[in-house]
Formats: structure tokens, sequence, C-alpha cells
């Protein structure tokens, strides 16, 4: 009997749920042209398309996803984002209404000229819908902490990413593309709910508390609606100002503290260059 694979990014979308994929149809809205990059298999096409009567035109890489959520657009085409050539593809087509990367850019080798390049595909009107997964998360520290960072097929830790955001990075990837986030929402899992949770369970309960005094430490993913600065709306931050920013919680030496009497020296510097990587500097 031959059974289909099922792609690891084809999932329902329970519209009563506070995840990226509800916040990203939630901001999109109702009845738009819509161009979605990174489709995938269709998981949140398909509800644009049904239960918000949008109007979907679709690029994605993988040929099978594309036979997958063809049903649902107008146009689904085949696309490498990591080309230069991709936008290409567009050409004399007008401009849209949304432009949606849901969990995208993290895959991409340059996610901030990609951002701008979506940027010039929306009308005078028009607005973008990002989501990003949270590199911030206690869970991902405790990888860090635990000198284990264990890759999986989906996830925060997803085999297939490789680029990583704090919320400074989110807000400085936006700001780099001249634009401005004029709604954003949060998805909130503790770590002991991830499937990160076996390296959680390993720290201290004293660590995992010293953690959680970062506000942020929940933040699993990040949802914006961004416009170019000159379009109407007000700016906001990511996160609220300092001195609530979670890099201030981190450069706190009581912070520190907390967490270097539990750790060898040995720990303490992986710990330094795993952050390092994700632009955090201690």
């Amino acid at each position: 009997m031959n059974i289909e694979k099922r792609n690891v990014y084809e999932y329902a979308v329970d519209l009563t749920g506070q995840t990226a994929p509800v916040y990203v149809i939630q901001l999109v809205g109702h009845s738009k042209r819509v161009l979605e990059i990174g489709c995938g298999p269709g998981s949140i096409t398909k509800v644009l398309v049904q239960q918000g009567q949008c109007r979907v035109t679709a690029l994605e890489l993988d040929s099978d996803s594309i036979k997958k959520v063809e049903p649902y657009c107008e146009t689904a085409m085949q696309a490498d984002l990591n080309s230069e050539e991709w936008p290409h593809l567009l050409d004399g087509v007008e401009p849209f209404d949304v432009v949606v990367a849901a969990d995208v850019l993290e895959h991409l080798y340059d996610p901030w000229t990609t951002l701008k390049r979506m940027a010039s595909l929306i009308g005078p009107n028009g607005y973008l819908v990002i989501s990003l997964p949270h590199a911030g998360h206690a869970a991902v520290v405790s990888c860090l902490i635990n000198s284990d960072f264990e890759y999986h097929d989906c996830g925060l830790l997803d085999r297939t990413h490789i680029r990583f955001f704090g919320l400074k990075n989110i807000q400085d990837l936006f700001a780099q593309a001249n634009l401005k986030i004029i709604e954003v929402r949060y998805v909130i899992t503790p770590p002991e709910e991830t499937d990160l949770a076996a390296h959680w369970s390993r720290l201290p309960a004293k660590v995992q508390n010293a953690i959680k005094t970062s506000e942020y430490a929940n933040v699993y993913q990040v949802v914006v609606k961004a416009v170019p600065l000159d379009y109407p709306g007000d700016a906001l931050s990511v996160a609220p100002p300092e001195p609530e920013l979670p890099r201030a919680h981190i450069a706190n030496p009581v912070w520190r503290t907390r967490i270097g009497q539990h750790l060898s020296p040995q720990h303490k510097q992986r710990i330094r260059k795993g952050l390092k990587l994700l632009g955090i500097n201690l």
C-alpha cells in the first residue's frame, strides 16, 4: 500500500487558537489580494481563500508543495528565494494588498535583502505580514547552557533554519528595509511545552528561575504587520523601551550571577559563544 508522506509544514489551523498561523490570518484580513511567499503545502493559504475570501498568488520552492497548494491559488509558481531572480516572476503583475511570509525569512541566506524586495511588491495601501521564531526563547537558552543545540524537523531549532533573530534583531530587520511595524503579536509558549522541553528539564530550578526573569523568555514567535515608513500608521517597537528590553536583563550582573554560580567556566564560555551567534553579547 502506498502511503503518502505528510509534509512537516502541513497542518490544520485551529482558528480559535493563539498561534502564529492564526495571527497571520487575522492580520491579513478579508477579501485581500495576497502574495504568499514560501507558502509550503498551503496550510495557511487554504484558510485565507476559504475563510477569508482572499485571492492568493503563491511562491514556493518545493514542487510537491506546489501541487498541493495550486487548487487554492490564482497562480502558484516555483521560486528560489535565495536567488536574485525570483522577483522577476512577478514582472508586470499589479502590486498586492498584502505580502505574507510566514516563518520563511529564517530559512534564507539573506533575509534582509529579501524583505526589501517583498516590500516593493505592495500597493499604496498595502502591508506585509511576517512571522518569525524568537531565538531568545528560554528553551533555546537551555540548549545553549546544556551545550546541545539539538535540531529538529520543525520548531525553534528547525534543522533548515540558517538565521536566528532576537527581538532587537527583528526590529533591526524591518528598520533596515525602511519599514515600520504597526502591529505586533506574540505567540507565548512555556519552555516545558516546546519540543525542547527535555533540555529545559535538565536545568536546575535556580537556573530556570533566573532565565525566566527575562520578560520575553516565553515568546516563541513574533508576528508583525509592517508598512513602508511613509505610509500611515504609528511605528511600534517589538519590545518595550528601556529598561524593559530583554537585553537589559541579560546585561544585568545580578542575572548573570544567579546563573553563573551554577556553571563551570567552560560552560560560561560556550554560552557566550552561542549567544554571540544570536547577536547577544555578555
